[in-house]
């Protein structure tokens, strides 16, 4: 059975390092087999986070590449936390933010980057989660997504 870092390299996907705080928070917290993750962006390393709203800076190709991005943030939190994304059972659920002006309303299918991203590495029954997407007016330093997930953990 190939374990979820073949898997990672087979679909030619590289984690970003960890994301840096932006406040007073745990990015993970275990509370016996489920893991809660903080609001995750999309974060790319030196480069930063993919900025702006979805509707006048990015179209919708460009939001879901920011939540598949934000994905891959919260992959290496799972896997810092955790030693091994192995260790992941299932992604219960998700919420998605995604920073929008007024008169869009896709935000499912924004946030649709994340859950094909999970899917691929996770498979379909592990992967796909019972989800939210919401717009919002703002998110923190303009991020383009925030996504926040519960997972649940393989002893």
């Amino acid at each position: 059975m190939d374990t979820i870092s073949d898997r990672l390299s087979e679909l030619g996907l590289t984690l970003p390092p960890s994301p840096p705080p932006g406040g007073i928070y745990k990015p993970f917290v275990q509370v016996g087999q489920l893991g809660y993750l903080s609001g995750h962006g999309p974060y790319l390393g030196e480069a930063g986070y993919i900025k702006g709203k979805v509707g006048r800076d990015l179209d919708l190709a460009s939001g879901q590449e920011a939540a598949r991005q934000t994905g891959l943030a919260l992959l290496r939190t799972m896997k810092d936390a955790l030693g091994s994304l192995d260790r992941v059972s299932r992604i219960i659920k998700v919420l998605g933010l995604v920073n929008s002006t007024d008169d869009f309303h896709l935000h499912p299918m924004v946030i649709n980057g994340f859950s094909q991203l999970m899917a691929d590495v996770f498979g379909p029954e592990r992967g796909i989660a019972a989800r939210s997407a919401i717009g919002t007016n703002s998110l923190p330093g303009d991020m383009a997504v925030e996504i926040e997930v519960v997972i649940e953990i393989r002893n």
